[in-house]
């Protein structure tokens, strides 16, 4: 078995190699995300990237390789690099104590689309409806609607990844997130896994997350590409 370091180095691949291997798609020895689940790709031989890549655009018209640093290889005849972001991953050393005001409520699937929409307002373009079968979702309601709400998704064994932190714009500044993220990593602990998350470099969060116990370990970089137009249709 792979211990937690080895795995966060390359964190798409190895869940796609045991949790999530139910949603896996491989082309030439590279691993994807069904599309319809979640647009990444994961890969440990980037001499591999580009004929993968050919078969993956065929299913989504858009798509993230995430790697610390190895730099996939693409044809761009078929594909094109939108944009490199600049990311990094946090993992939990210790979670503090934090106030739980709020009711914090499991989200079943029959709350998916509140999900999607709330995602979408907030992150537009990069949250898929079912990427809420990737893990558990947690939210906190007012007046009868889904106004904040933390997610998981990539996952093994050992890790749960804290994803689609997301508040509607009305009611930030009044603790949701923070709440809502130990929550989160309150039950991953429990069950004897790692809480890590990944965001981009200067975001703003980054203090939030490290008041909660996160600490900045390694960069990890999304590479987005998108089928070259020429190719649509």
């Amino acid at each position: 078995m792979l211990d937690l370091e080895l795995q966060l180095k390359n964190p798409v691949w190895h869940s796609l190699g045991s949790t999530h291997q139910k949603f896996v798609t491989e082309y030439n020895g590279v691993k994807f995300y069904n599309s319809e689940v979640c647009a990444f790709g994961a890969f440990t031989d980037e001499s591999k990237t580009a004929i993968a890549v050919n078969e993956y655009i065929n299913t989504s018209s858009s798509f993230f390789f995430v790697s610390e640093n190895q730099i996939p290889i693409i044809d761009d005849t078929k594909v094109v690099l939108d944009k490199k972001i600049e990311g990094c991953q946090m993992v939990l050393n210790t979670l503090p104590e934090v106030s739980i005001t709020e009711n914090i409520v499991l989200l079943d699937a029959s709350y998916m689309d509140e999900v999607y929409d709330l995602v979408c307002l907030v992150m537009p373009g990069y949250y898929k409806k079912r990427t809420f079968e990737m893990g558990r979702y947690y939210g906190i309601f007012k007046e009868g609607k889904l106004v904040s709400m933390a997610g998981q998704r990539m996952q093994t064994n050992l890790f749960i990844e804290v994803s689609a932190v997301v508040t509607h714009p009305n009611y930030t500044r009044k603790g949701f997130a923070m709440q809502l993220i130990a929550h989160n990593a309150q039950g991953i602990l429990k069950e004897n896994k790692t809480p890590i998350l990944h965001t981009n470099k200067g975001n703003f969060a980054i203090s939030l997350y490290e008041k909660l116990g996160f600490r900045l370990t390694r960069d990890m970089n999304w590479w987005l590409y998108h089928k070259k137009e020429d190719d649509i249709g």
